[in-house]
């Protein structure tokens, strides 16, 4: 279809998301990501230098860096939040993935290495592409960057660690460039970051990883965020009581929501999962949300009822604590 056509029934279709969000209850509003590729091939139409070729393992499409880095559309992602700030009076956010994540999934040793030689120069050259991005995004009036950094959560799980040589500087690295995308935003924004297992590949049946957040502790504690968004009802994913270890100034984005699809968790199941986490955590500090999408991964179909039914189910969890607690 015509680029006309194709943005015309795209403007149409994340109005209807963001419509169901709100009809749902919910008080932070994303536009869906539905006008991206993936949730990280996002910095491909932030930058040139990639090319979209097929994972060797699977087929699934596979986004890699082959050239130097250099703008190609930034304000990609802030025009996203442009249009939704036109259409609802919710808080908005907008996702950003993680540079140490890129560089875990877009750079390979093979075709990368003329333009990087190594992982890191990669990683480090993102970074300026994704400062870049959160100006824009800050002029554009968001209330919330999620930093999606599911790489630094799976240095909790004991065979992931095992394949690295030193498994902490990669988490420390993590942790030290997502801290340089937010260096010197000290606006109304306030930055967060999305720690989860994998739960694409959990639903593709291809991995299942595991492990309690403590690894990773002292890493967390140095992340310059106000909020971390934990996923907490995958399986082996620990206990609530590593969040007393957490920062005091930490508000923490309780996963109290399963995203497996096909599974739909009641709100009473919700809400006894957060008044676990209360017994270790002030419940001002915590915030309501799935664990990752509704639809992890490339390989996951799930329809928009199913989407929608968690959202009501999580929202009437948020009431029925609030009344709980005499909360507004």
């Amino acid at each position: 279809m015509s680029r006309q056509e194709y943005e015309r029934r795209m403007d149409a279709a994340v109005r209807y998301i963001v419509a169901v969000q709100e009809q749902a209850g919910i008080d932070v509003i994303t536009d869906g990501e539905w006008r991206r590729k993936s949730y990280i091939g996002v910095v491909a139409e932030l930058a040139h230098g990639f090319e979209l070729s097929r994972n060797p393992a699977d087929g699934r499409p596979w986004t890699i860096v082959v050239d130097k880095l250099a703008p190609k559309m930034p304000g990609f992602v802030a025009r996203e939040v442009t249009f939704v700030r036109g259409i609802t009076s919710r808080q908005v956010k907008a996702t950003l993935p993680s540079p140490a994540l890129l560089g875990e999934r877009m750079w390979d040793p093979d075709k990368s290495a003329k333009a990087y030689p190594n992982r890191e120069e990669f990683v480090r050259a993102c970074v300026p592409v994704l400062r870049r991005e959160v100006e824009l995004l800050e002029r554009a009036g968001v209330d919330v960057i999620q930093i999606d950094d599911p790489h630094l959560c799976l240095l909790v799980d004991p065979e992931v660690r095992a394949g690295y040589d030193d498994p902490d500087r990669a988490a420390d690295f993590a942790v030290d460039v997502v801290n340089e995308v937010g260096a010197g935003f000290n606006g109304g924004v306030r930055f967060a970051v999305h720690l989860c297992r994998r739960a694409g590949a959990r639903a593709r049946g291809e991995a299942g990883h595991r492990g309690s957040f403590e690894p990773i502790l002292s890493q967390l504690n140095r992340l310059k965020v106000r909020h971390l968004t934990m996923e907490f009802t995958a399986p082996g994913a620990g206990d609530f009581a590593v969040l007393r270890k957490l920062r005091e100034d930490f508000e923490i984005g309780l996963g109290c929501v399963d995203v497996t699809p096909g599974k739909i968790d009641a709100p009473e199941i919700i809400a006894a999962r957060v008044r676990e986490a209360m017994k270790h955590l002030a419940a001002e500090r915590i915030t309501l949300n799935p664990d990752c999408g509704f639809a992890p991964g490339s390989g996951s179909a799930v329809s928009i009822d199913e989407a929608y039914q968690k959202l009501c189910n999580e929202a009437a969890s948020a009431r029925m604590l609030r009344e709980e607690l005499g909360a507004c």
